[in-house]
Order: structure tokens, then C-alpha cells, then sequence
């Protein structure tokens, strides 16, 4: 099927102006000015006018926990799943799965699972195998295994650094996964990027550096997140970032965790700016469906609350309206960044050859009007549009 998008206001995230997308198998075919001449009667071709509305690309979530999380605080505590109708309306239109204190009662099995049925929902679905724990859970009996023979598997994590619910790994256990996974992913054409839970004790990011210092690995095949949890660990991710590393904000909050010292992530992100890290180290993440738990000063658990997959369109809309980042840049934190660093060539930009994942954001409000992946409209906000 053929699909014309007329008169778009692209963003690719670079801003195109207005512009025609022909969509064709799943993917952008032509970029076309509005002068171009094009058969709108043409068998087959499909037109939709989008009166000059922005368009952005899908986001890109590198960080959700599918299946669910929590159960720090017994199994009356565990999360729920990702719902599909959820996902969808999100914004998100790739998402990459992890497992995270719990590999347990949730295994690489219901990951893979999570990710094959909202792939059959029209998403674009990957996964992290292992979890916060090493050694790491695997599928297959192996990191290697599960990303050379694995398709969805791209990387290994979620593992957890400076978090007492992690298994306090050695730099030496730290290298040896990242080399496993780096090699893996160079056999299959993917990232193998390690993605670091990072808690809030005094350690921070020092393991990674002392990686870093003592092997020939690149600081940046680890990706750590949760950056913005306190004060403290947000000026370390900083520099960090400066260092040639890549940091990741976490959109889903609460009123206690901000109250504790958590950055809001479009504070973070506006603050990295002006700071001068390289906007391309510097990404987003939901943290969807995960727990959000509070403890007390021994390590108590005292509650928690669920991540939400539409924070991240929400802080999206705060970087640009509440801190004046231009939206060409705020879309490379929600969207680009994320992909490049995963290795997925075709997400995260609207070009030709790209996948056809879009997002038609709202004339008057920060809402988003359509959501298109692959190449089909999964939802609207106004059907008489």
C-alpha cells in the first residue's frame, strides 16, 4: 500500500519546514516539497492531509519493563504488564524490554513473550537479556547466545550498579560482561550495549570509569540510566558525559522521589545543555511499568508507585515549553539518541529508507493527534480529521 502525508511540518529532528512523505512498505520512500507533483488518483495511493500539523518521529524507549516490575515489597507489591491500547497511545512506537529486580517469577521467557506480542500489535519490539543480578539470566544459557541467535536481544541488562538490590558486581565481572556482549553484538550487527541501573549509593558511575581506565572497552557500551535520581549522581553523570559516556534521564517520577532530590528529567536535561555535554550522549527513558520504590534510611521498603510509558512524551513537551529547548533537539533526546545508541539504523529520524514511525503532534496543545508505525496509523486522538 501506498500512503501520502501531505503537508507536514517535519521535523526529522532537523526542521524540513513543509513537507509530502510517501510511505511505502513500512518505510519513508520520498521526502517531496509541496511544489512536487504527485498523482493523488494514483491506484492504491492512500492521502492524508495533515494541514501543516508538526510531525516528529516515534519515540524511542530504551528502558520498560513489559512484563511488569516491583515485588520489593512482597508479591502484593509487583506491577502490572504493558498493555498494548497503552503502548499505542503513548507515543512510543519503540520500546525495549527489560527484567529488573525480579528474574525470578519473571524470566527472559515472559520478556521475549511481552516483546513478540506487542511487536504483533504493530510496535517495533526489542530486549535487553540478563537482569539487575550477576551472573546474568539468560534464554539461552549465555549472553553471547541470546544476542547472536536471539533477534529481539540486542544488549544485556538492566544490571545494577551503587543499588543494594543489585549483586555489588566487580569492574572485573563488569568487563567480562560488556566484552561478551560487545563481541556478540559485532557478530550479529547490533549494539550489544550493556544498560546500567544505576542506584543512588556513593559509588555513582566510578565502576564504569575503572572499566573504562583498566580494559580496552569504550566508555560508551554502557548506557546508564536513573542519572537524574539525586543531585549528586546527576553532576557525576555530567561529567561522565564529558568523559565520552552516554547518559540517560528517567521521565516517570513521583512527589516523594522529587521531594528526596530527584532532578525532574527535563530539568536534567536542560541544565546538561547548558552545561555543555554533547546533546547526542544525552537520552531519555520511561522507566514504564517498572516500581518506583521508596526506602527508609536502613533499606526498608516503605511504597512505591508505577512508571508510566506516556511520561515520556510528557517531559518531551516540558523540555520544550517550560525550558525553551528547540524541539528539533528535545525530539533527539526522546527519540535519536536512544536509537543510535542501540544500533537501530532505521529508528529515531524521518529520511528516506527510515522506518515509517511518526507521531502528528496537536495544532493548539502539546498532545499528539496520530500515531504511525511501520507505515500504519495505530491511533488518533480526532477522527474527523
Amino acid at each position: 500500500m501506498l500512503t501520502l502525508l501531505k503537508n507536514a511540518r517535519l521535523y526529522a529532528p532537523a526542521a524540513m519546514g513543509l513537507k509530502h512523505l510517501l510511505i511505502t512498505d513500512r518505510r519513508i520512500a520520498a521526502v517531496l516539497d509541496p511544489e512536487a507533483s504527485v498523482d493523488e488518483h494514483f491506484p492504491g495511493l492512500e492521502v492524508h492531509d495533515l494541514e501543516g500539523r508538526r510531525v516528529i518521529p516515534g519515540l524511542v524507549d530504551p528502558l520498560v519493563h513489559m512484563t511488569g516490575g516491583g515485588g520489593e515489597g512482597g508479591f502484593g507489591t509487583r506491577t502490572p504488564e504493558l498493555r498494548l491500547e497503552d503502548a499505542i497511545a503513548s507515543g512510543v512506537t519503540t520500546l525495549v524490554g527489560a527484567l529488573g529486580t525480579d528474574a525470578l517469577t519473571r524470566t527472559p521467557a515472559n520478556l521475549l513473550g511481552k516483546v513478540r506480542e506487542l511487536a504483533a500489535g504493530g510496535l517495533s519490539c526489542y530486549a535487553y537479556t540478563g537482569s539487575y543480578q550477576l551472573p546474568p539470566v539468560t534464554l539461552t544459557g549465555s549472553v553471547a547466545e541470546d544476542i547472536v541467535h536471539i533477534p529481539e536481544f540486542i544488549g544485556v541488562g538492566e544490571v545494577a550498579i551503587s543499588d543494594h538490590r543489585g549483586s555489588q558486581p566487580s569492574a572485573h565481572e563488569l568487563a567480562r560482561l560488556a566484552s561478551e556482549s560487545r563481541t556478540a553484538g559485532m557478530l550479529a550487527g547490533k549494539s550489544g550495549i550493556v544498560f546500567i541501573h544505576t542506584g543512588d549509593a556513593e559509588g555513582g558511575l566510578e565502576i564504569l570509569r575503572e572499566v573504562a581506565r583498566t580494559t580496552a572497552l569504550p566508555i560508551a557500551q554502557f548506557m546508564p540510566t536513573h542519572i537524574n535520581r539525586t543531585a549528586a549522581l546527576f553532576e557525576d553523570g555530567l561529567r561522565f558525559a564529558r568523559d565520552g559516556g552516554r547518559i540517560d534521564f528517567t521521565t516517570s517520577t513521583t512527589q516523594e522521589l522529587l521531594a528526596d532530590g530527584e532532578v525532574p528529567a527535563s530539568e536534567a536535561a536542560a541544565r546538561a545543555l547548558k552545561a555543555r555535554v554533547d546533546p547526542s550522549r544525552i537520552s531519555l527513558s520511561s522507566d514504564a511499568n517498572a516500581s518506583l520504590p521508596r526506602f527508609d534510611a536502613e533499606g526498608r521498603f516503605v511504597g512505591l508507585e508505577a512508571g508510566r510509558l506516556d511520561s515520556l512524551f510528557e517531559v518531551l513537551g516540558e523540555c520544550v515549553n517550560d525550558h525553551g529547548i528547540a524541539l528539533e533537539v528535545a525530539v533527539g533526546l526522546a527519540s535519536t539518541h536512544a536509537a543510535d545508541a542501540l544500533g537501530l539504523k532505521r529508528k529515531g529520524r524521518l529520511a528516506v529508507g527510515q522506518d515509517a514511525d511518526l507521531l502528528v503532534l496537536g495544532d493548539d496543545d502539546w498532545a499528539i493527534d496520530q500515531v504511525w508505525a511501520l507505515g500504519q496509523c495505530l491511533h488518533r486522538r480526532d477522527t474527523n480529521r
